[in-house]
């Protein structure tokens, strides 16, 4: 059968963006050597011209100026095309790896969906578990608080002492040890 049909050729790879870009490029780069060619060619006709007399000799040097003049002018068009050329394809090669960096970046978030997913699965992230817990620390938390203040009491101190009182007798005392002192003080010498 491959005798009679022959074989299918594969085909090659259609050029990468970054290929085409180059070939313009470089493309460019040869417009832009044959330009600089026909510079160097107009300034050797305009000084040619310069020392010339007019007359016939005159004006045929100034006809092959002409040529050359459009030849550049064509050259420039061209060149011109290229960059926009090299221009479009650079943003196209802009837009898909846009492309490529949101495909990746939405694999990324559907692989973070999965995680979350399984960690709110979790028995710690159920919202119930959470709830009792809280509920559960805060008995505990005024237990404790209610231990704290069974123990702070004081077991002589009446609760019907009135805190005036407390201050009127702490001021006798301050009084009386003034006293003891000014007396001690008197025997002495």
């Amino acid at each position: 059968m491959k005798r009679i049909f022959g074989v299918r050729k594969e085909k090659p790879p259609p050029p990468s963006l970054d290929d085409a870009t180059t070939n313009i490029n470089a493309r460019g780069d040869n417009v832009d050597a044959r330009i600089s060619k026909l510079d160097t060619q107009l300034a050797k006709y305009r000084s040619q011209i310069k020392k010339m007399r007019p007359g016939p000799s005159q004006d045929a040097v100034k006809r092959r100026a002409l040529v050359i003049l459009k030849q550049k002018r064509m050259y420039e068009g061209q060149r011109e095309q290229l960059y926009q050329q090299s221009f479009n394809l650079e943003n196209a090669a802009f837009a898909a790896q846009n492309i490529k960096d949101n495909i990746t970046q939405v694999q990324a978030m559907k692989a973070a969906h999965k995680d979350f997913k399984k960690a709110f699965k979790a028995k710690e992230l159920d919202i119930d578990y959470v709830d009792n817990m809280q509920d559960d620390m805060m008995d505990m938390m005024e237990m404790t608080n209610e231990i704290n203040e069974t123990l702070g009491r004081s077991y002589a101190v009446p609760d019907d002492v009135d805190e005036s009182d407390l201050m009127d007798e702490l001021d006798a005392l301050e009084l009386e040890l003034g006293e003891e002192e000014t007396e001690g003080g008197e025997a002495e010498p």
